[in-house]
């Protein structure tokens, strides 16, 4: 399916922040990038942008869209000054089958596109997504809205005062738009929204209800503000463990925040995470405190740098299942030359032969830990699928640990605490595995057995 932006207004309360409201920044990607890659990742690769005002630098900025992936193709529409349903219009001879219509300025979560695409639609229907609990952070008054009944919409505006819902800007058309579009103007509504009310009189406007999901019409200054800080708190992962959670993700965040600046990609903050936690880790091989005390914090800013590709990822939507590889892969690494170091270098003054013993249980939980932990969060969430892991423990602990252990000069302990915790949790794992999953046979089951 294809889609339609449009993206032909003036956009006059974001001149304080641009002069091209599209072409804004948030958060490392401008506004109509953002609305481009969040429909792509439910699978809509082909986009028709309808510009005006300033239309010429959106296009030297898309261009054709294949830095993004997409193909996109571009409608001029001379009339901008006037209400969105000329720009609408203007893509008629563009769909003849059904599409999706999305606003150049409505930043949203990728799983409101995702339920809509999945929702049947009639041939002479179309549906919009509507908001029937809007958060503190949209304005109201500026907002369109809307009233239900039933299954269909009764009628839309901005003036209502009898509404149970706010219109979100999304919506799935079929081309029946265009004659509704025609037929309001010739009434003198200029809006979108007087196509929505041709349909709603017929009973083929239709809605879809939102889930409890992020989306936000980018009006001015403040909505700007509003969006960073509502993309930066979905940052926040289930399977963040304390240290994460508590500790790293607030400095990581702002890192992020400096780097999505820069043209660093995700891939190459995974990179230099690695080397950081390398020359954290090869500093213990020499076993005296103050190069403990040195690789110790070394090792802490690795732990904290190695979040950042993550959120960047998720920032710019940029995430890929070989990023995320990369990341544990790089990791693994870096988990066995700090347990090395911290074993060889604690053997090389004491002379200690034990050591080896706690080094190896360690590296071992460590590794099994980390093993276990995708199956185990993959299984073990909260009833609702989205809450915390209830009690999860991950690289962040064990890092942590590690970084006290070298700057108290406690070697045995931290590396006995680790050994235990990492191994301890493995076996619970596998135990609840064993009561959740219990005796089913699969082909995942026999390969582990061969």
């Amino acid at each position: 399916m294809k889609a339609l932006i449009i993206a032909a207004g003036l956009g006059s309360r974001m001149y304080a922040v641009g002069d091209t409201k599209p072409l804004v920044s948030l958060l490392g990607l401008n506004l109509i990038e953002r609305v481009i890659l969040t429909a792509k990742k439910s699978g809509i690769k082909e986009f028709c942008i309808v510009t005006g005002y300033n239309g010429e630098k959106i296009r030297e900025q898309l261009s054709d869209g294949k830095k993004h992936g997409v193909k996109i193709q571009y409608i001029q529409n001379d009339q901008w000054t006037k209400g969105n349903a000329f720009s609408v219009l203007k893509a008629k001879n563009y769909f003849k089958k059904p599409f999706v219509l999305l606003m150049a300025d409505h930043n949203y979560d990728h799983r409101i596109l995702d339920r809509l695409l999945k929702t049947k639609i009639g041939k002479d229907e179309c549906i919009l997504c509507v908001d029937n609990n809007p958060k503190d952070h949209l304005n109201i008054d500026d907002a369109t809205k809307v009233l239900t009944i039933d299954h269909r919409i009764e009628t839309i505006g901005k003036n209502l005062s009898d509404y149970n819902c706010i219109d979100t800007g999304i919506f799935i058309c079929n081309p029946v738009i265009f004659d509704a579009l025609e037929e309001s103007i010739s009434k003198g509504d200029e809006g979108l929204s007087g196509a929505v009310k041709v349909l709603a009189q017929r009973n083929k406007m239709r809605y879809l209800r939102l889930a409890d999901n992020f989306w936000i019409d980018i009006d001015d200054k403040t909505d700007l503000k509003n969006a960073e800080r509502i993309l930066c708190s979905k940052l926040k992962k289930d399977t963040d463990g304390p240290v994460s959670r508590i500790l790293n993700r607030p400095i990581s965040l702002m890192i992020s925040k400096a780097l999505l600046k820069t043209g660093i990609t995700p891939n190459q903050i995974s990179v230099l995470s690695f080397i950081v936690g390398l020359a954290g880790a090869s500093l213990f091989f020499f076993g005296e405190y103050f190069y403990l005390i040195l690789g110790g914090i070394i090792i802490h800013i690795h732990s904290i740098v190695d979040g950042c590709d993550g959120e960047i990822a998720r920032l710019k939507l940029r995430r890929t299942k070989y990023g995320g590889y990369l990341d544990s892969f790089l990791d693994r690494y870096v988990d066995a030359v700090i347990i090395l170091g911290l074993t060889y270098g604690y053997w090389s003054i004491s002379g200690d032969s034990t050591i080896w013993i706690m080094g190896f249980a360690a590296i071992i939980g460590s590794f099994i830990n980390t093993y276990t932990g995708e199956k185990y969060d993959s299984v073990f969430k909260t009833e609702s699928g989205t809450g915390r892991i209830k009690f999860r423990v991950g690289r962040d602990v064990r890092l942590l640990i590690i970084v006290v252990g070298a700057l108290t000069n406690q070697i045995p302990i931290l590396l006995i605490i680790v050994a235990v915790l990492a191994n301890f949790e493995a076996i619970r794992r596998l135990i609840l595995f064993r009561n959740k999953l219990g005796d089913d046979v699969t082909d995942t089951h026999i390969e582990f057995a061969n």
